[in-house]
């Protein structure tokens, strides 16, 4: 099948690469030339494990083109997925369309024959409808259908999840939509994969629910954490023995500084928004969003605490900058509240994280980037660990404790154990929801 690819972002560029290691012949469209030219010459915008060797095979054997033409690309498709950002709009919380009006309004103009229109991007429950709208008005003789099919792909693990989903979810008005997705998905239903077919808004709403679900968790278990601190209970021990509960299930219950990232936050506050606009307050979600905020700014005073009450004029060493590890993205991530609070309140701050450089020097001005983890704790007064990159996880900590002005550790993502802090050398070690020492 043919399919038209509109924006080459995160999404965009993962669903259209991994359409075409299906078969499909895929067009991946953006309107920014210097992305179309730094993609035909094999180079990938993000950082997403393995993504340029799969996008080099399937431009290697014709299935996969770039270009900033949306005509030509949309010409004989079978199917056209818009796949651009609907970020928060500012001043609301409501999702911001403009970008998937302005697309579909663009397709219409360009469409010579029958096409399922499929809205990849997250977007509010009804958005599809609207898109139905928009393009039957700006081309009224225009054959096509929409379909939502929402993405449940976790940055660092993209191409997996896309290859071996929990689920795929397709929301469709009728059968003739409805056969297109499955012809598309095919692959994925010969390996038996679930593929889930509803109606357009039932579609649209999974994907909010799901996230905002799973924020909650991260929220709750943070909460607990507190908790946990002034109670003297451990928990990790406390989301272990949760978490085998098959009910609860061990997913999503780690404490640590906050959720953040590309989708937890905008969702959540997405949701929250629509449920102000239906008169059916989500009161759950929005507590969620108050607690995320709250538990941010408790990582900040775990900081100070550690350095004796004042940041000022300290050298702060902070390991990992990004949401997750293996992954370059930054958004809405605690460290965007942290660190500029340091650097804020007089704090020397060195930044070490295998991918954020590239983002985060506009995002965190003020900081130093460093590439080594022990050049950064080289004289420094505080270690802070804020992301759970590998090469943070065995840390040869004695050596790290000899090397830092004054050891003391405040490790956000409780990778290590008081015990071992305390072996190694350092005076002070704060972690999230378990008893420390010296702080």
């Amino acid at each position: 099948m043919k399919i038209a690819m509109i924006g080459t972002g995160y999404v965009g560029l993962v669903s259209g690469v991994c359409f075409s290691d299906f078969g499909h012949e895929v067009v991946c469209v953006d309107k920014d030339p210097s992305k179309i030219e730094k993609l035909e010459k094999g180079i990938v915008p993000i950082y997403e494990p393995g993504l340029d060797d799969l996008m080099a095979k399937n431009v290697a054997a014709g299935r996969l083109s770039f270009t900033g033409d949306l005509a030509s690309a949309v010409d004989g498709a079978d199917a056209v997925f818009i796949a651009v950002g609907t970020p928060t709009r500012r001043g609301d919380g409501h999702a911001d369309l403009t970008y998937v009006m302005a697309a579909a309004e663009e397709i219409a103009s360009v469409l010579t024959g029958y096409a399922v229109i499929v809205t990849k991007s997250t977007v509010p429950v009804g958005t599809n409808r609207q898109v139905k709208q928009v393009v039957a008005k700006a081309n009224p003789k225009a054959d096509f259908d929409v379909a939502s099919n929402p993405e449940f792909l976790r940055e660092g693990a993209a191409i997996d999840d896309f290859m071996r989903p929990d689920r795929v979810v397709v929301g469709t008005q009728n059968e003739r939509a409805e056969q297109v997705m499955k012809d598309i998905y095919r692959p994925l239903s010969l390996r038996e994969f679930s593929i889930m077919s509803t109606d357009l808004e039932s579609a649209e709403m999974i994907k909010y629910a799901a996230n905002a679900f799973l924020a909650t968790k991260i929220t709750f278990i943070n909460e607990i954490a507190a908790l946990c601190e002034r109670t003297g209970a451990d928990v990790k021990m406390v989301s272990k023995g949760m978490g085998l509960d098959n009910r609860i299930g061990s997913k999503f219950l780690h404490a640590g500084p906050g959720y953040g990232g590309s989708c937890f936050p905008k969702d959540t506050q997405a949701l929250a928004r629509m449920g102000q606009d239906h008169s059916v307050p989500m009161q759950l979600t929005e507590t969620v969003i108050k607690v995320n905020d709250e538990v941010k700014r408790r990582m900040i005073d775990k900081v100070v605490d550690i350095c004796g009450g004042s940041v000022n004029g300290k050298t702060i060493a902070v390991l990992g900058v990004t949401f997750k590890p293996n992954t370059d993205d930054m958004r809405d991530f605690p460290s965007l509240t942290i660190v500029p609070s340091l650097v804020g309140n007089g704090a020397k701050v060195r930044v070490v994280d295998p991918q954020g450089k590239r983002e985060g020097e506009a995002l965190l001005p003020g900081v130093s980037w460093l590439e080594d983890a022990y050049k950064a704790a080289q004289n420094a007064d505080a270690l802070v660990i804020l992301t759970e990159w590998n090469e943070f996880r065995a840390l040869d900590l004695k050596r790290m404790a000899k090397r830092m002005a004054t050891p003391a550790m405040a490790d956000l993502r409780n990778i290590y154990s008081p015990k071992d802090a305390k072996r190694a050398g350092f005076s002070a070690y704060v972690s999230i929801g378990r008893e420390g020492f010296g702080a």
